[in-house]
């Protein structure tokens, strides 16, 4: 593992046994990164490069459009997706590729909470990556399924990873109890444009177990 610090973000690269091996990029939580490299390395059949970057301002990095708290505790979400996504294909990317010395066969783009949020919401302003894996997604954000359904992606993905604890949806929440819905109907959608889409149910919260539930993301992504 190699890692480097860029514009106060921790990248750390996990590079394959090949260097021309799928690259996984993962936003998450720096005492993450090797958790989930480790979880993956039991969970994958197939070679991969993983790379994660953390440090992020989650509620302005990964977020497309501001919206005010959701509940008292909640900070609000300030719209830095479309400054963080250049920052991470037009600097991070080539640099973390540069380190694994090859061209990978397959990209994908995956995260947790707003990080499979903003992995989905990538889709439509990259061609870079041709997967991705929304775990525990924030696909509940006011407007997203909208902006689904109105707007292009700038290529048609290979496959579509979607999934959820069981109790995410039991809350009094307004905008969290939509969220197994608007995942459903958001998987339903893509499904139905031919897409390789799959949602899976995993019991317990929001906040149980995210590092397995990530690895069997990035899992079922590159057993497709």
């Amino acid at each position: 593992m190699t890692s480097f610090i860029f514009e106060k973000k921790q990248i750390s690269v996990y590079p394959g046994a090949s260097p021309d091996a799928p690259v996984l990029y993962v936003n998450t939580v720096k005492e993450e990164s090797e958790l989930l490299y480790q979880a993956l390395q039991n969970a994958a059949a197939s070679d991969f490069a993983l790379v994660t970057i953390s440090g992020l301002a989650w509620e302005h990095d990964l977020s497309p459009w501001e919206i005010p708290p959701i509940s008292k505790n909640s900070p609000p979400c300030t719209q830095g997706a479309d400054e963080y996504l250049p920052l991470l294909t037009e600097r991070i990317l080539p640099e973390a590729e540069a380190q694994l010395g090859g061209l990978p066969a397959w990209r994908a783009l995956a995260g947790y909470s707003l990080a499979g949020l903003f992995a989905i919401y990538s889709l439509y302003h990259t061609a870079l990556f041709s997967r991705a894996a929304s775990i525990s997604g924030s696909l509940w954000f006011p407007g997203f399924k909208g902006y689904v359904r109105s707007h292009e992606m700038k290529r048609t993905p290979d496959c579509l990873y979607f999934s959820l604890g069981s109790k995410e949806a039991k809350t009094r929440n307004p905008f969290l109890k939509q969220v197994r819905q608007d995942t459903e109907e958001i998987e339903a959608f893509y499904k139905g444009k031919g897409i390789d889409t799959a949602f899976f149910l995993n019991p317990g919260s929001h906040y149980t177990e995210p590092v397995r539930r990530t690895a069997a993301g990035l899992a079922w992504l590159l057993s497709r």
